[in-house]
């Protein structure tokens, strides 16, 4: 049974995909339908799964499940293998739990697009191509889904292709990850060459006899691809610009699908890590880097949707930081990416439905009071605020508090940049609470703020309902007894100060967060954004980050080819173009001795005659 219930998990989105597409307009009344009954079956399949799981104990939860042989070229043949094990079971619920919510979201926000058929094909698409991901046992197959996940992400993304600024962006995220996906397609030709296989159980045996140089090495590599992919620095900047997209395409891509993939990589390939230092170290160094830089861009940030984006940035860089963490950290980071999905996606179908009362308009200085139009948006958001900043009980708490905590445990300037970013993330946030829903009034004359349908907030209030509960994972220390089988035993951390006094520190510094941030926000914010500081500027041009990639990559490739254009136009065609030109002038100074005068041609033939005959005679004499 378990054998037919993960290939369908794939499968079921798959086929929707490929029947809302092909079928045209015949399908465009229902396809919206069969779209979210597709993810909902995928759930379905993965809780049918999970429970199947429970009967077993240890490395017995782990299965692989051989669908056919992909290829084989001599002697390497490679079989279309899914695994489905304790890890990857996560994923597959959170990605088609949150994915079907977002389907029911979608039906309500995109009701009036001519084009909803294909937008609803599209998710479909992202659920499989993230299904594949991590249900693959070989890197090679993970690659697929990779790629098919970028694909998903540029069709998406630049779904509103009517506006430029759609299309520009889902031009740069589809650039951007093919520069990380370069370190992934490197990695899997490197385990090829060391371990004749890709596969996990291949790669997992083989990984203690690895050199430290070519631990290191590969380390990196897979590193680079999981900053393509979860957006970390230096491979940030698309995830700003792909809010161009609808509203639940951005709750998708940050709670559920593409950002989760590069932290799934980074624990999928523990084995590795454990073999190099400088590997696990850098992937720390990103994390933590990532993680101050995304909340600094998200404290200066009017529009909302590039607020939480930012945020995205930030919560994915503590759970980076802890997968370089090792054994003290696997169990965090996995933890805290489920919690950040659920009050993540919690927090951007908040926005959409502001934004659908609000005329489409993100500009936070255009909310303001809509607490009272909008009560469940209001409330909902508030849980998915309360979440993110680690407030008691709330999931946030036992999740990010963990990563503190194991950040001081390894190393204290890593720990303290992990609570100073859980201060800055209490302003940045209580800043979207302030100038969303409370103070006064800042409303366009014709914005008529009203709540969502149902179809739009139920999926709120499930949402916000397991950003309150999602901490009961930890529990008894679940999760660590769960995920022990894939990253091994869980290593205990132990914090320069007692838990409880560092739960206080952090709450405390929470605090002063939340006080800056209502101290500065909390009445007379302008309509239109003031200059600004030299910090807040830094902040709203997302720290120079697209300068640096302009500067680094752009401008360079653009002088390369500008030199390449000019030497094959100067040089080589210049070379031919001269040479065609220098025959052709000599021939035309040659064809004015050809005058077709017999009496001419025998004067010549005399003189050159008579040349001949004193040439001779000189030589003779001499």
């Amino acid at each position: 049974m378990s054998h037919e219930l993960t290939w369908l998990l794939v499968a079921i989105p798959a086929v929707s995909a490929a029947i809302l597409l092909l079928g045209g307009k015949a399908t465009n009344a229902w396809g919206h339908l069969l779209g979210t009954a597709a993810s909902l079956a995928a759930f379905v399949c993965g809780v049918l799964l999970f429970v199947q799981m429970q009967g077993h104990h240890g490395e017995e939860r782990s299965e692989t499940v051989r669908l056919f042989e992909w290829f084989q070229v001599g002697s390497v043949k490679v079989d279309f293998t899914l695994l489905i094990d304790p890890l990857s079971i996560l994923f597959v619920l959170l990605i088609t739990g949150v994915g079907s919510l977002i389907h029911i979201y979608s039906i309500g926000y995109m009701e009036h697009d001519p084009r909803r058929r294909r937008f609803f094909a599209y998710l479909n698409l992202f659920v499989a191509a993230m299904l594949l991901l991590v249900l693959s046992a070989d890197y090679l197959l993970v690659f697929v889904g990779w790629e098919g996940v970028g694909l998903a992400s540029y069709l998406l993304i630049g779904f509103w292709q009517h506006k430029d600024s759609a299309a520009v962006a889902a031009k740069k995220a589809f650039v951007v990850n093919r520069v990380g996906d370069i370190g992934l397609s490197l990695a899997v030709m490197s385990m090829w060459a060391l371990f004749g296989s890709s596969a996990f159980v291949s790669v997992n045996a083989g990984a203690e006899s690895m050199s430290h140089t070519w631990a290191t090495l590969v380390g990196l590599m897979l590193l680079l691809a999981a900053c393509g992919k979860s957006a970390q620095v230096p491979l940030q900047s698309w995830l700003l610009d792909a809010m161009e997209g609808p509203t639940p395409v951005s709750a998708l891509i940050h709670a559920a699908t593409m950002v989760t993939a590069g932290v799934y990589l980074v624990v999928r390939s523990h084995a590795i890590f454990e073999q190099s230092e400088a590997a696990s170290t850098a992937v720390v160094i990103v994390g933590t880097v990532t993680a101050l830089a995304g909340a600094i861009i998200g404290t200066a940030k009017d529009d909302i949707k590039k607020a939480l984006a930012g945020s995205t940035m930030s919560q994915i860089g503590y759970m980076m930081l802890a997968a370089g963490l090792g054994p003290a950290g696997y169990v965090f980071a996995i933890f805290h990416l489920i919690t950040h999905g659920f009050f993540k996606a919690n927090m951007f179908l908040g926005a959409g439905s502001v934004m659908h009362g609000m005329n489409d308009d993100v500009n936070m200085r255009h909310y303001g009071a809509l607490r009272t139009p909008m009560k469940i948006t209001f409330v909902t958001f508030a849980f998915g605020y309360l979440a993110i900043l680690g407030i008691p009980p709330f999931s946030g708490f036992f999740s990010k508090d963990k990563i503190i905590e194991a950040a001081f445990a390894d190393n204290l300037v890593i720990g303290l940049c992990t609570l100073l970013g859980a201060g800055i993330t209490a302003f940045y946030m209580t800043r979207v609470m302030l100038m969303t829903f409370l103070g006064e009034k800042r409303w366009e004359k014709d914005v008529h703020p009203h709540e969502s349908p149902k179809v739009m907030t139920v999926p709120l209030v499930i949402l916000a309902l397991l950003s309150l509960v999602g901490g009961v994972l930890a529990l008894g220390g679940w999760l660590e007894h769960w995920l022990e089988p894939v990253v091994g035993a869980h290593e205990e951390h132990h914090p320069p100060l007692p838990i409880i006094v560092m739960t206080l520190i952090t709450l405390a510094v929470v605090a002063v967060g939340i006080v800056i941030a209502v101290a500065k926000y909390r009445r007379d914010i302008p309509r239109e954004a003031p200059a600004g500081s030299p910090l807040t500027v830094l902040a709203r041009r997302d720290l120079y980050g697209d300068a640096l990639n302009e500067a680094v990559l752009m401008r360079p490739g653009q002088y390369l080819t500008r030199t390449l254009v000019w030497l094959d136009n100067r040089g080589v065609d210049g070379l031919v173009n001269g040479l065609a030109a220098l025959f052709g002038g000599l021939s035309g100074r040659l064809r004015r001795f050809q005058t077709g005068f017999v009496r001419s041609y025998a004067l010549s033939m005399v003189f050159g005659a008579a040349f001949v005959v004193v040439a001779l005679l000189a030589v003779r004499l001499s």
